[in-house]
């Protein structure tokens, strides 16, 4: 009986003990990484972490969430929200330990908080990540072009094909 206790007991403790491991941890960056070789450990080591710890996103959401609305409702919004973000965790995590080995690839980050998964985790920037002669999209490249002087001007629309002369028409 005291066996099954301290089990429980021990158990508890570290399933409550969430925010003390689950902080952004040096795996995360080095997933991030553009370097190949740092970024083929991380990926394997944060697509672990996130597989084994996906299950700790419903007991922490139903909590917050508990406490932030009324009870019932509250709790129900944590299960969904806990199931949803759990298994997001649990699908990148496994795109991570699949893809691992591809270069350029880093993977399909999921926050690094429990709290909530759909907070953007911090990414690096867009030119470390692409991989070599890919062109970056900036936002500037998506602004509309004015007529002011020096100002980015729209790109020439693609030339048009030829037109084909008429076919002969052939009557007896």
């Amino acid at each position: 009986m005291k066996v099954r206790v301290g089990v429980v007991v021990a158990l508890s403790m570290v399933l409550m003990s969430q925010p003390a491991w689950a902080r952004r941890m040096p795996v995360h960056d080095a997933a991030e990484s553009p370097d190949y070789g740092r970024k083929f450990g991380g990926m394997l080591g944060r697509g672990a972490l996130n597989v084994l710890t996906s299950f700790v996103d419903i007991p922490v959401n139903i909590v917050h969430e508990t406490q932030a609305g009324p009870p019932l409702v509250g709790t129900l919004t944590g299960i969904a929200k806990g199931v949803g973000c759990g298994v997001l965790r649990l699908g990148s995590g496994a795109v991570d330990l699949v893809t691992f080995w591809v270069p350029g690839f880093n993977g399909i980050p999921v926050s690094d908080s429990y709290e909530n998964c759909l907070v953007s985790a911090p990414q690096a920037p867009a030119a470390q990540i692409q991989p070599a002669g890919a062109t970056s999209m900036s936002p500037a490249a998506w602004d509309v072009p004015t007529s002011e002087p020096g100002a980015a001007q729209a790109p020439a629309p693609p030339p048009t094909p030829p037109e084909e002369p008429p076919r002969k028409r052939w009557t007896k």
